[in-house]
């Protein structure tokens, strides 16, 4: 876990709340949000959006990632997300490749509406990542 004050992590947590108000979670009603901050620092948010074909439900963290690359986006300093609940809410399995494949090990802030945070490197979240290098591995065996 990083140590990291609430006034360094208080703009992505209200970027990634402020996108949680945009969630269309009609069904679960789990709203969520996430902010991406790039190392320039341009922020880019998303929100859940849920299908009644619940398999192309799409979470909020892989919203905020596609909308960042889309717009040319390729090295982030670090991700929040934020729901309504009580403990603190981390990425799903999905989200946690995802984050590792295209962001590597940044922090992972995470926050509530009851103002609790806690900030996590994405290697505490998804230990023995499967990425690209296990590909490249492929053809290189005699």
């Amino acid at each position: 876990m990083t140590v990291a004050s609430i006034a360094e992590t208080a703009d992505i947590l209200a970027a990634a709340t402020g996108a949680r108000n945009c969630a269309l979670a009609l069904y679960s009603k789990f709203c969520v949000g996430a902010a991406i901050e790039t190392e320039d620092g341009a922020v880019y948010t998303g929100c859940n959006i849920e299908s009644a074909a619940y398999e192309l439900t799409m979470c909020a963290e892989r919203v905020t990632i596609w909308k960042a690359l889309s717009e040319g986006a390729r090295r982030f300093r670090r991700i929040a997300v934020v729901a309504d609940t009580g403990q603190l809410t981390p990425p799903c399995g999905a989200c946690r490749q995802i984050i590792w494949e295209f962001c590597g090990d940044i922090p992972v802030v995470l926050g509530n509406l009851r103002g609790d945070t806690e900030t996590l490197m994405m290697s505490e979240l998804l230990p023995r990542p499967f990425d690209g290098k296990f590909l490249a591995e492929i053809g290189t065996e005699d």
